[in-house]
C-alpha cells in the first residue's frame, strides 16, 4: 500500500512571515512557491530532504469556505489550532543555541528525557515544534 509520508502541513497567518521564520531562522529550504491563482502552494523541509515537505497552508479555498477559514483564522490566532512538528538533531543544545541566536524564543530548554535530548518552540501561528537528539 504506502511508502511513505511526502507532505504534512500546519495552518499559518502570513505566509511571508512564515518564510522568514522557516527558512530564515530554522534554516529549513524552500521546496515549492507556486501561485495556483485560488492558493499559494508553499512548502519547505530540511535541507537535502526534499522527499519530506511540509505545507505552510494559509487557511482559505479550495479547503474551505471564507466564512470557515475566518473561524480557523481565529482559533490559530489563539493558539488553539496549531499543528505539530518534530525534527531530529545530532546536537539538540547547539542547535537550540543557534537558533536562540537567531531570535528563537523557546517554550521549553533542552532537557535530558529517557529517549534523548530535546526541547520545543512555537512558531509565530501557535505550532508546535520540538528537536530530539536521539540517545545513542
Amino acid at each position: 500500500m504506502f511508502n511513505a509520508i511526502t507532505h504534512s502541513q500546519v495552518y499559518v497567518l502570513d505566509q511571508d512571515e512564515a518564510l522568514d521564520f522557516y527558512v530564515g531562522k530554522l534554516g529549513l529550504e524552500v521546496n515549492a512557491d507556486i501561485d495556483l491563482g485560488f492558493m499559494r502552494w508553499l512548502t519547505v523541509s530540511v535541507p537535502g530532504h526534499p522527499e519530506r515537505q511540509i505545507l505552510l497552508e494559509r487557511p482559505g479555498a479550495p479547503a474551505m469556505s471564507e466564512e470557515t477559514a475566518q473561524q480557523v483564522r481565529e482559533l490559530v490566532t489563539k493558539g488553539v489550532m496549531g499543528g505539530s512538528l518534530i525534527f531530529s538533531t545530532d546536537d539538540c543544545r547547539k542547535t537550540h543555541e543557534t537558533l536562540v541566536g537567531r531570535g528563537v524564543e523557546f517554550t521549553e530548554e533542552p532537557t535530558d528525557r529517557p529517549y534523548g535530548t530535546d526541547c520545543g518552540l512555537r512558531d509565530p501561528f501557535g505550532n508546535s515544534i520540538r528537536f530530539t537528539q536521539p540517545r545513542a
